[in-house]
């Protein structure tokens, strides 16, 4: 379930977080077995993703709901098995209490610029100097799979998932459960509020319309889409937005292109800088000034 490629994986998986909560504040454990400092992490589990890994490990040492933010990347050193590699997150505290155990005896919140200091290793201390406390997270889901466009004879902005689009619906609910959004955005076609209904059902979200940043919409009026879209990612907090083939690259692209932004996730990013296949996402995060400052790249919501 990791999408770390066969030909790069190392002996050992796992993946953790940079746990914070407002003020700014992170999260450190103490693990009394080694008598260290570090942030929260642990190995995968079989069939699990490294997203669903990170959450349950940050659950499972600081007794912290979670909510995904930004990608922080990779590091990688030698264990006793082999090559071991790490893949983090910012994460958001959502509630939830500390109770010391035999693996985890201690939880320190401290600021980021202390943290340093207590951390016993150096790729923990790289980790930490990528965080940044995100001001807006933007989830942009491409639609799921659609029946056939040549055997639809109706408005096209009807035309449904197909049972493949539907599947891949149903899993998307779980990946953006992992981002527990606050607000659902959707541009007009069926396909697209389909795509989110499985986690509106679930999370009990109503889904706005987005007229402007439809296919249709958006190519009559590409600053106005431009705009919405920038007022969306202004917004504090975590939202979804769904969209086609046909916005998504324009968009991401044309805010990719304005700032210096940290882009994790692409398999080619000479060949294809924007890719924007059925169900995939982009996840746009922006620091405490609106600057965006990292977009992440999942081709599955696997």
């Amino acid at each position: 379930m990791s999408d770390v490629p066969d030909a790069q994986r190392p002996d050992v998986l796992a993946a953790g977080t940079v746990l914070w909560r407002p003020g700014v504040e992170v999260a450190l454990v103490h693990r009394p077995r080694y008598d260290d400092w570090s942030l929260p992490k642990g190995k995968l589990d079989r069939g699990e993703s490294l997203a669903d890994c990170a959450l349950r490990e940050t659950g499972e040492e600081t007794g912290v709901r979670a909510r995904l933010g930004p990608r922080l990347g990779d590091v990688t050193y030698a264990v006793q098995e082999g090559r071991k590699l790490v893949r983090y997150w910012a994460a958001e505290a959502l509630g939830g209490e500390f109770s010391a155990g035999d693996e985890v005896d201690e939880l320190r919140w401290v600021a980021p610029a202390d943290a340093a200091g207590l951390l016993s290793y150096a790729h923990d201390v790289d980790v930490l100097e990528r965080f940044a406390a995100p001001r807006t997270v933007l989830v942009v889901v491409r639609h799921a799979k659609a029946g056939s466009r040549t055997h639809w004879t109706g408005d096209d902005d009807l035309r449904p998932l197909s049972a493949s689009g539907r599947d891949q619906a149903e899993h998307l609910a779980g990946f953006l459960g992992r981002f527990a959004p606050e607000r659902l955005h959707t541009a007009p076609p069926v396909r697209c509020r389909d795509t989110l209904a499985p986690f509106a059902g679930k999370a009990g979200g109503t889904v706005v319309d987005e007229p402007l940043l439809g296919e249709n919409g958006y190519w009559v009026d590409e600053a106005a889409g431009l705009a919405r879209f920038r007022t969306l990612l202004a917004e504090p907090g975590v939202a979804v937005l769904c969209s086609q083939g046909g916005v998504i690259p324009e968009v991401v692209g044309t805010l990719l292109a304005e700032a210096d932004v940290r882009v994790t996730g692409l398999a080619d990013p000479e060949e294809n800088p924007v890719p924007s296949r059925k169900a995939s996402t982009w996840v746009l995060a922006t620091d405490a000034a609106g600057t965006l400052v990292s977009a992440d790249y999942y081709p599955t919501p696997g």
